[in-house]
């Protein structure tokens, strides 16, 4: 086996060239937003991302294969199947060649609090108006507009000819001065050259071996994540070990772990209460494991309330949860927040318009750290008698999502901020089952599945794409005795058997679609269209009155 060296733009060059290929039992593409800009930032800083492992087998065709997503490039005889970097080269070039479905990304240039850099990469996501036929919001496509807000369409960073031909296009529309054109240049210089190294199995190498590497390389690894070393680390500076306590918060408030793993809540929120930025660099030193220590007390007390409020919101676990970047927020909020009366009663409704509106809004698709540290102090302002408005309470910055973009929002399984969002609006505004009207809680949420409310086969065989299937609005978390009893079943017949095979009646089936907030009269005229567009309907007003402060 060989390590080497190669830069983006020649990894750019082989993908166009159909010379590197991915064996077709390789997942598909799986990486969320923020693995993407934590890519692309960390590699603007010229820091490493890891190493990639390809396959060149004497064999020719040795494995069935296809190109990486976004990739329109047939493969070629003999190309390097990639058998570890997937995620990674597959982010780097739909984000460069900016052809990703509903998202868009840009270089910011604006100091970066998180990396200490000039600049950092965003994005922001797009949503398609089927009445007008075009993808909002429209001043992404505005260079203009782009330049005013200092962002830079990444596509003119791309290595190679593609990324020449889109920078010459840009300095065509935008009125950017000399300096800022050759400090431009010399990021896309440092892109295209920046050093992405590899392992390469030796061509001799039979395909059953590098079919078992590459199993063994993505079954049985268990790296130590960066949270382990700096436990270590802080356990090394305390007189008892930093696990015990953590093992006595297990115990005392097991519920911490359907959320976050406990040992990184700690970390982050104690630094919150030290009124710092969580990271790396200040967990190592010895005055936070101090401080930590002495807010002890406080911290758990802060974690333990935290979990009582979210499950006030009807939100039990990490797999519904929209947001995790809330997490030690509210523990650090909760920590010192006064804990009787009209004053708990205000910090409890503040906190609940902070949460819904991190779920919604696009405060926390990018430098969350910074960001979520801004959001403790301007709340904690506003819980100790401030007037200043926090900044993710601003309509102008952080705007609630349009009625497009909800019905846009897709599958609630996929971890992605808006669709977990709708979903947890539904449960939050009762989820009653279907069939047996039980309230959703922490005991039965895993016996719960996500359901089709109209049939995936009824709506393929209407000629709906995927897309417009699996979408947020389309579903509902039921029991899975009820998914089985409702199974494919048209929406208008099994709303007739629970109105007229029980003793129900038609006011008790509203209430439970109600809980969902699910309309019942456009259910049961069986128009999916119209479902959805009376469903988005519903959930935007539910969203602006939990974002505001009022009842559903």
């Amino acid at each position: 086996m060989d390590a080497r060296n190669r830069q983006l733009q020649e990894w750019f060059s082989e993908i166009r060239q159909g010379a590197l290929v991915l064996p077709r039992f390789q997942r598909f593409e799986a990486w969320s937003l923020q693995n993407v800009t934590t890519l692309l930032n960390t590699i603007l800083q010229g820091l490493p991302v890891g190493s990639l492992l390809v396959y060149r087998s004497a064999e020719t065709d040795a494995f069935v294969c296809r190109p990486l997503a976004g990739v329109t490039h047939q493969a070629t005889r003999g190309a390097d199947y990639l058998l570890d970097g997937q995620q990674r080269l597959t982010a780097l070039w739909r984000s460069l060649h900016n052809n990703y479905d509903n998202r868009r990304f840009f270089l910011c240039l604006e100091h970066d609090e998180e990396t200490g850099q000039p600049y950092y990469v965003e994005s922001v996501g797009l949503h398609f108006n089927k009445k007008t036929k075009k993808w909002y919001p429209d001043w992404v496509k505005d260079p203009i507009q782009l330049w005013h807000k200092k962002m830079i369409p990444l596509e003119v960073f791309c290595p190679g000819t593609e990324g020449e031909e889109e920078f010459s296009k840009w300095l065509d529309k935008c009125p950017a001065d000399k300096t800022v054109i050759i400090s431009l240049s010399k990021i896309r210089t440092a892109i295209a050259s920046y050093k992405l190294p590899y392992l390469s199995l030796a061509e001799n190498t039979p395909k059953h071996v590098a079919l078992d590497v590459f199993i063994k390389m993505n079954t049985t690894a268990a790296p130590l994540t960066t949270y382990d070393i700096v436990v270590a680390q802080v356990e090394a500076q305390l007189d008892q070990p930093l696990h015990e306590l953590v093992g006595d918060i297990r115990e005392s408030t097991p519920e911490i772990e359907s959320y976050a793993k406990p040992e990184d809540l700690i970390l982050q929120t104690s630094a919150f209460l030290q009124d710092r930025m969580p990271s790396n660099s200040f967990f190592l030193q010895k005055k936070f494991a101090d401080q930590m220590i002495a807010n002890w007390d406080t911290l758990v007390s802060g974690i333990r309330r935290a979990i009582i409020f979210l499950e006030e919101e009807r939100i039990y676990d990490a797999q519904r949860l929209p947001s995790e970047v809330i997490l030690p927020v509210i523990c650090a909020l909760w920590a010192r927040a006064p804990e009787y009366g009209d004053a708990e009663g205000r910090v409890r409704s503040l906190l609940r318009q902070y949460i819904w509106r991190a779920f919604f809004t696009d405060r926390y698709e990018r430098t969350t750290a910074s960001r979520s540290l801004i959001d403790y102090r301007q709340i904690s302002e506003v819980i100790h008698g401030g007037t200043e408005v926090p900044t993710i309470f601003n309509d102008a910055e952080h705007p609630l999502p349009e009625i497009e973009e909800l019905i846009s929002a897709g599958w609630p399984t996929r971890k992605d901020r808006l669709p977990r969002a709708i979903l947890a609006l539904s449960l939050r505004a009762g989820g009653l089952d279907l069939a047996d009207g039980s309230a959703v809680t922490r005991e039965n949420l895993l016996k719960r599945e996500y359901h089709h409310l109209y049939p995936n086969a009824r709506l393929k065989q209407a000629g709906y794409p995927e897309k417009e299937i699996f979408r947020a609005l389309n579903n509902a978390l039921v029991t899975w005795k009820t998914n089985r009893t409702i199974s494919a079943k048209e929406p208008e017949q099994y709303l007739a058997e629970r109105r007229e095979g029980t003793s129900l009646g038609e006011g008790e089936i509203r209430h439970r679609l109600n809980s969902h907030l699910i309309p019942y009269d456009e259910m049961i005229a069986g128009n999916y269209d119209s479902f959805i567009a009376k469903r988005a309907e519903i959930v935007a007003n539910a969203m602006r009155a939990v974002c505001y402060g009022h009842s559903l």
